[in-house]
């Protein structure tokens, strides 16, 4: 199992419109990066659901529950999606200062890639996230 970070600007699509759906096809990535790493997602991968631009927080976990896919008529190396579902909030938000300060986290690709909107979380990161959330895997 991987691990990942989605971002969304709670104004365009929030953890809360998340639980409401109860799930959701993850796409408006262009970046190619980000692509590639939504392209290399799995099912059943886990992935931490982060606010940006308002909150800077993480606020919940989701889950891959669809792999890469092309909407009808699209190009296969075009814009595409995974979709996901809740899984469950965080029993407490980890904004992004709490992150930036906490040195075990330093190598956290959401702090050296700022701008990517989908991003790799390594294990023993996704851990030490979890413990500040104080939420249970």
């Amino acid at each position: 199992m991987a691990y990942w970070l989605l971002k969304s600007e709670p104004a365009v699509y929030s953890w809360q419109q998340l639980l409401i759906d109860g799930r959701t096809c993850w796409d408006g990535v262009r970046n190619p990066q980000a692509l590639g790493y939504l392209r290399a997602m799995a099912l059943a991968d886990l992935a931490l659901f982060y606010h940006s631009n308002t909150g800077r927080e993480i606020v919940g976990i989701c889950r891959v529950v669809r792999t890469w896919y092309t909407p009808p008529g699209a190009p296969d190396r075009g814009p595409g999606m995974v979709d996901v579902e809740p899984v469950r909030p965080l029993a407490q938000a980890v904004n992004l200062a709490t992150i930036r300060a906490t040195p075990d986290l330093q190598g956290l690709a959401l702090i050296r890639q700022v701008r990517l909107s989908v991003l790799p979380v390594a294990p023993e990161h996704w851990q030490v996230l979890l413990r500040l959330a104080r939420t249970e895997q």
